[in-house]
């Protein structure tokens, strides 16, 4: 797999960045049929870095409604990307 295809974008919120501040570590969304290595291979060719750890997460699409019609959206995979130790840590938003 192409490592675009796996890492699908990067999860910013309040308990992402307060893991990335504290422990190293960085969240993503991924492919759902993405491994743990695949995973770890995909983010040292994108960003250049040494991966120490991955962890990872299936979550459930949410019930949604629109008036008397019920949806559900897609299920999708987090994970938690760890850097190795002396890693500089991954900027998103260098050039803003």
């Amino acid at each position: 797999m192409d490592p675009q295809q796996i890492i699908r974008r990067p999860l910013i919120t309040e308990k992402s960045t307060r893991i990335k501040e504290a422990a190293n570590t960085i969240c993503f969304e991924v492919a759902r049929d993405a491994n743990k290595i695949e995973i770890g291979r995909a983010v040292t060719a994108l960003f250049g870095v040494k991966v120490a750890e991955v962890r990872v997460a299936n979550r459930q699409g949410k019930l949604k409604r629109m008036g008397r019609f019920l949806g559900r959206r897609k299920d999708w995979k987090k994970a938690y990307v760890r850097l190795a130790a002396g890693e500089k840590p991954i900027e998103f938003f260098e050039g803003v």
